[in-house]
Formats: C-alpha cells, structure tokens, sequence
C-alpha cells in the first residue's frame, strides 16, 4: 500500500542549495514558529521514511557550503560601548549575544590598543616597562556593560527554558490530536479540515529544547504517516491533498522565479532557503504526474540562483580590496607625518598628532579587508603608528637640553626678584622688576613640570614688591584708624540685613564700600575674617552665591585674588559632576525616568546651572568687563 509519507520521500530527502547566511527576517520568523533549525528538521524527517530510490537525484544538487565571513566594520571605543549600551537597553537584549560580543570585542580591542601605545609611550621615555601602571578611563563602564548583559543574558536563557517546555507540551497535545484523529474520529468529522489544522499549529508552534526534538518530529510524523495510511482508501480526499500542496508548490516556484531577478544576491539565496523550508513542510505530497516535474523545475531555478553566489563573493572581494586601498593610504600618510623634511617645530608636532588620531580612527572605521593580508595589514599600521610615537618622543627629549637651559634662566630671575622685592629704593628697584618681568616673557619653554611652579614664585616675589610699594606710597595719606571705624559700621549694617526684598543690592552696596576702604591697623585686622563670615551667612540667607554679587573698587590684587578662588571652585564642581555622572552609569536604567536617580538628576543639574555662572563671571574678571 502507498502512503502520503511514501509518495513524497524521493523530493523530501533531495538535497537543496542552502546558504548558510545571515538569517532574512522571514527566514528568522519561520524558525522561531517551528520546532528547531532546519537542519535538525530535513535530517530527522529522513529517518522517519525510507531511504530514496534515486541516487542520481542526490548528487545533482550542489552541497552546502561555508558561510562568508561577516562583513563588520570597527567601531571608535565610544561607539562600540554606545552599541553595547542600546543592545542592553534594548527589551529583548539577553537573545543578541553575537551582536553585543561583535563591540564587545571591537571596545576591548580598541581599549588595549590605547594602553598599548600609553605604555609604547611610557618605555620610550625611558622608564622600565615592569613599573608601567595605567587604568583606562572607559575600563569601569565596560566592565559594567559586560556585567549587566550577562545578567540579562542569564534572564534570557531562563524565560526561553520556560517557553520550550511550554512549546514542548503544546506539541505533544497536537500530536495526541493527531492521532485521535485516525484512531477515534467521529462520524460528520471534516478530516481534510482537521488535518489542515493540525499541520498549521504544528508549524507554528514555538521551539523546543534540542535533546526533545529529534523523538518528538519522528513521533509527529510517525502519527502523520498512520493518518495517511488510514486515508488510502479515500480517494477523494487524496485528491483534494494533492490539489492543494500543488498550488503550493507553484506558488513557490513563482517566488523563486522571481528571486532570479533580485539585485541584492544574499537577500536571493536567503529567501531561497526558506522557500526549500516550506517546500519539505508544506508542500507534500502532489500527484505523481505533478511529482517530479515540479521539483525538477524548482531545482533549476534554485541551481541558477546558486550559482550567482560568484556575484555575491566578488562584490564583498571588490568592497574589500578598497577598503585595502584606503587603509594602505591611511599607512602612508602617517608615515610621511613621521618622516619630515624638514627640522619640525613644536606646532608641527602638535598638528600631526591631532591628524594622526583623526587618521587611526578612520582606519578603524573602514570595512573588513581581504582575510589572507589583513594581519599583515594591521601589523603595518601598529608598525607606523609605534615609529610616529617614537619620532614624537625623541624630538620631545632633544627639548629637554634646552628647556633645561631655559629653566636655569628663569631661575636666576626669581633669585633676583627674591633679593630686590623688601627693596625701597623705588626708582631703582621699580625699573628693575620691569625689567625682570620683560626678560621672563623672552625666555622660551620650560619643563611642563615646572612651569606652574616657577611662575607661582616668579609672580609672589614681583607681587611682594608692588604691594609694598603701593603700601608705602600711600602711607601718607591713608589714616588706616579712619579706615577700621569705617568698616566697622559697614559690619553693623550687614549685621541687620535680612531676607526681604532689596537685601541683595544692600549687599552689594556694603562690599563695594568694603573694597574702597584701604587697610586697617595690624591689630584690628581680625575684622575681615569678621566681616567674610558675616557675609557668608547673608548670602545663604539670600541664596545666592558670591561669585553673583556686582562688585566695584576691587585692586588688582583682589580680582587676582578672586580669579584664582573661583578656578579652584570650578575645578571641583567640574569633578563632582564627573563623579556622580560615573556612578549613575553602574545603573542598569540610568536614564531620568528611574527613581532612583532623580535626586542625582537634580543634584548634577543644580550643579551645571552654578558651574555655568561662575565660568561666567570668572569670564568677566579674566576679560576685564
């Protein structure tokens, strides 16, 4: 007796051109709707039937063959995390584990390229590699990322052991329907109906563990093939069977002469194995008069269609050979920067590090190369990128000799800016510190170590004389007493200043007399500790800061006084800001909808408003306005 099951071997264990490609969405639905991957489907229906009766037919078709090497293009350090960041992010993270390792690797990658030269760098100063210590300030963040996928991963993997036991116990109802269905059927029941059923469900029932499937798909079409075997005698519902799968069939081969004609080749040979999907699943058994005139011209046209994977290899060889083309270049021209004509300045090397960088980041932002010189590729490009450094750095050390010539210089000025600044000889001594500060400015660049140092000694020494000189030329005429009774009612006055409305110009007011007042006698100096305490206490009281008040008769020493203050207070608002921004991205929501972040939020923005007003006002200090 011939069977369904029969009838449709010889095409069922027929090999097909498959690509083993990047999945298209269709293909992608279709294996999330059906028990397992298609391999696993073709190799356990064969072991529920027959071995096939044509040899010649299985060696027609051409065999799978390898998948082509994922065309990824490197990413910057901040885009590959910022990759990571939206996959983890994203609902479904936990199932883009090849993804989210593709810029893991390109961040990790990128991070040990930059401790790499930062050591290169370090040796060739000549210190010794074994004292080498750095810490990558994208290190923690990546970190954090890798630890927050694996979490989501492990959630991921948990909710689909759920769902396949779920799947796993929905298929084995519809085979138990299955074979209810030949076995106990009711009279009135409409078998071609139920069998459509079942077979629809079947296909779009979800996955199922591994270790289930190879027993459960034999079972499945252990039952179908009984079904089958119990409608033999049924002509007529044969016929409607066969009717039906052949429509199917011819809708297929529709689609796949289409595919002929499709630019994208990888789209064509994707689409085409989902096609030879539905071909095994749905679409047996036909006719025998329909039998292998059908598959044969389905065959063809998937022959031909293969056979354009020439087209697809020479398109990604092409794309390849110029991004070859564009990093050879990038290569050379940082050679060139590494190799001057001439004797290079300062700003040379300046401007050539800048485009150097701009140069690495374009190279690792250009495509894939051809596989078999791509290490020697990247092995040129860290060669050139190392001799720039070791240029960079050895100009750099030829500095030193005359930068340490220069220091010796400038030393000698402090000394004599040191000897003469109690002078008060003051038409002498006057001449000389202008001078002292005119020769300072002609001497070139120190070591950057001790560039701050030596100014800072430089400006307290020349400081020291011309406040002593404004002291003692004004001595005459400043009645310093006076002047401690004056700012003694100011104190009172600031004393009784409130919150109401006006007391911030009241404020104002009492600091600019304050400033307009000369000094006070030396035991009565304790007033401006007084009085800065005072003034404290109303500016809190008021809510405002210091850096806010409109102040007028300030000294040149004063404003310096007062530029100074506010670059440290910038300096350390500048570093709370970074820290709390570091700590919120260990969140794995660190976005302004988490409650847990709100105060933060608020904290950071209250920040950036006071740090904006006192780089704002330390603007209108530096710029004189």
């Amino acid at each position: 007796m011939t069977t369904e099951n029969n009838l449709s071997e010889n095409e069922e264990n027929k090999p097909f051109p498959e690509e083993n490609t990047a999945e298209t969405p269709a293909e992608k639905e279709t294996e999330t709707t059906s028990a397992n991957t298609e391999e696993e489907t073709s190799s356990d229906v064969t072991e529920a039937t027959e071995t096939p009766s044509s040899e010649s037919e299985t060696s027609e078709m051409p065999s799978p063959e390898e998948k082509p090497a994922e065309n990824l293009v490197d990413l910057s350090l901040d885009e590959a995390l910022q990759q990571m960041e939206k996959i983890i992010n994203a609902e479904n993270a936990g199932e883009h584990t090849k993804e989210f390792n593709n810029f893991k690797e390109m961040a990790n990658r990128a991070i040990h390229h930059d401790i790499d030269a930062k050591k290169t760098e370090y040796t060739e100063g000549g210190s010794a590699a074994e004292n080498f210590s750095y810490e990558h300030p994208s290190q923690s963040r990546f970190n954090a990322l890798v630890h927050i996928f694996r979490e989501k991963h492990d959630a991921f993997q948990k909710n689909q052991d759920a769902e396949q036991g779920k799947n796993l116990e929905h298929r084995q109802q519809i085979i138990d329907r299955l074979k209810n269905l030949y076995t106990n059927s009711e009279p009135g029941v409409n078998l071609f109906k139920s069998i459509r059923e079942i077979k629809e469900e079947w296909s779009n029932a979800g996955q199922v563990a591994k270790s289930e499937f190879k027993i459960l798909n034999n079972n499945y079409f252990h039952h179908l093939n009984q079904f089958y075997q119990m409608l033999d005698m049924n002509k007529e519902f044969l016929e409607q069977e066969y009717s039906h799968n052949l429509e199917k069939r011819q809708h297929i081969i529709a689609r796949a002469k289409e595919l002929e004609n499709e630019t994208s080749v990888q789209k064509a040979l994707n689409e085409l194995q989902y096609l030879h999907k539905l071909w095994k699943e749905e679409a047996e058994p036909v006719a025998e008069e329909h039998r292998e005139k059908t598959w044969d011209e389905f065959k063809e046209i998937s022959n031909r269609i293969h056979d354009r994977k020439s087209e697809l290899s020479a398109a990604i060889e092409t794309e390849q050979n110029a991004n070859l083309e564009k990093k050879v270049q990038i290569i050379e021209e940082i050679k060139k920067l590494a190799e001057p004509q001439d004797n290079p300045s300062h700003g040379y090397w300046q401007n050539s590090i800048k485009r150097v960088e701009e140069l690495r980041s374009e190279f690792l932002k250009t495509g894939n190369v051809p596989r078999k010189i791509s290490n020697s590729n990247w092995n040129d490009f860290k060669t050139i990128l190392r001799n720039f450094n070791s240029q960079k750095n050895n100009y750099y050390k030829s500095l030193k000799g005359s930068q340490q010539q220069n220091l010796d210089e400038k030393m000698k000025l402090i000394q004599t800016a040191k000897d003469n600044m109690m002078s008060e000889d003051w038409e002498t001594a006057v001449a000389l510190f202008k001078k002292l500060q005119d020769d300072w400015k002609q001497i070139g660049h120190v070591p950057k170590s001790m560039t701050n140092k030596i100014w800072d000694e430089f400006r307290e020494a020349c400081n020291t004389f011309f406040n002593n000189y404004r002291e003692k030329s004004a001595a005459s005429t400043d009645n310093w007493k006076e002047n401690y009774k004056m700012k003694r009612n100011l104190l009172e006055d600031l004393k009784t200043i409130g919150d109401e409305e006006g007391s911030v110009e009241k404020i104002e007011t009492i600091k600019t007399s304050w400033n307009n007042i000369g000094k006070v006698p030396r035991d009565k100096i304790g007033i401006n500790t007084e009085f800065n305490k005072t003034l404290r206490e109303k500016l809190k009281l008021n809510k405002i800061n210091e850096y806010e008040l409109k102040e007028d008769g300030l000294t040149e020493n004063q404003l310096t006084d007062k530029a100074r203050k506010m670059k440290n207070q910038i300096a350390d608002l500048e570093s709370e800001i970074v820290k709390l921004e570091n700590n919120m991205s260990f969140f794995k929501n660190p976005s302004r909808d988490n409650p847990l972040l709100k105060d933060t939020y608020r904290t950071i923005d209250e920040k950036r408003v006071q740090l904006d007003g006192m780089k704002q006002s330390l603007h209108h200090i530096i710029s004189g306005e």
